[in-house]
């Protein structure tokens, strides 16, 4: 980017007032949803392991339990690290939208009930993150350390409840983007006649 451009530009270089052109949250959110999800999936791996050990041994796949348990805990405590980032650049790039008031998402929310509800929620779920790494690795290190399946059932379950939670909370965030241009999308700028590659404020 020339200096002429960056002087045109100022300090905004994307939509919503952002110092920069490609929002971060919406990329980080999508790191975070990974961790968990292969976190999670992998446990339930290790779980059924020994059901499918004779495909796995039939296709000469040398996997084990432990090492789909070690991937599942790495994955989740990523997961929490990763998410401490989501919420903030969540934040900050929240308090700097400015929707349209008279608009209402496809559930009938405006955009500052929903935003509000998406903050809220993205604490909410940062909580639950953290609350299952927890829980994760005091099975991990102490609660099941000698136990062959490293992880209990309820936690597994507790797993695919977050999932859902994380399903709602998510639409909340689409909605936010595509219908009120929050965490500018390339449609929505589309829509309004803006470039989506730079777009100057």
């Amino acid at each position: 980017m020339n200096s002429e451009l960056i002087d045109q530009v100022g300090t905004h270089l994307g939509a919503n007032g952002l110092p920069y052109l490609i929002p971060i949250h919406p990329n980080l959110v999508h790191l975070t949803l990974g961790l968990f999800i292969i976190g999670v999936t992998c446990d339930v791996i290790g779980v059924m392991l020994p059901l499918g050990e004779p495909i796995l041994k039939y296709m000469s796949v040398p996997a084990t339990r432990a090492n789909f348990f070690d991937v599942g805990w790495y994955n989740m405590a990523a997961s929490a690290v990763i998410t401490c980032f989501t919420v903030a650049a969540g934040f900050y790039e929240i308090m700097l939208a400015q929707p349209s008031p008279v608009i209402e998402s496809a559930w009938g929310i405006p955009a500052m009930d929903t935003m509000i509800w998406h903050g809220v929620g993205g604490v909410f779920l940062f909580g639950l993150i953290i609350g299952m790494t927890v829980w994760r690795g005091l099975q991990r290190y102490i609660w099941r350390k000698e136990e062959d399946r490293q992880v209990q059932y309820g936690y597994l379950l507790s797993g695919f409840v977050i999932m859902f939670i994380m399903y709602l909370h998510g639409t909340l965030g689409a909605q936010m983007a595509a219908e009120f241009g929050v965490h500018n999308t390339a449609d929505y700028l589309l829509r309004v006649g803006e470039n989506p590659s730079i777009v100057l404020k």
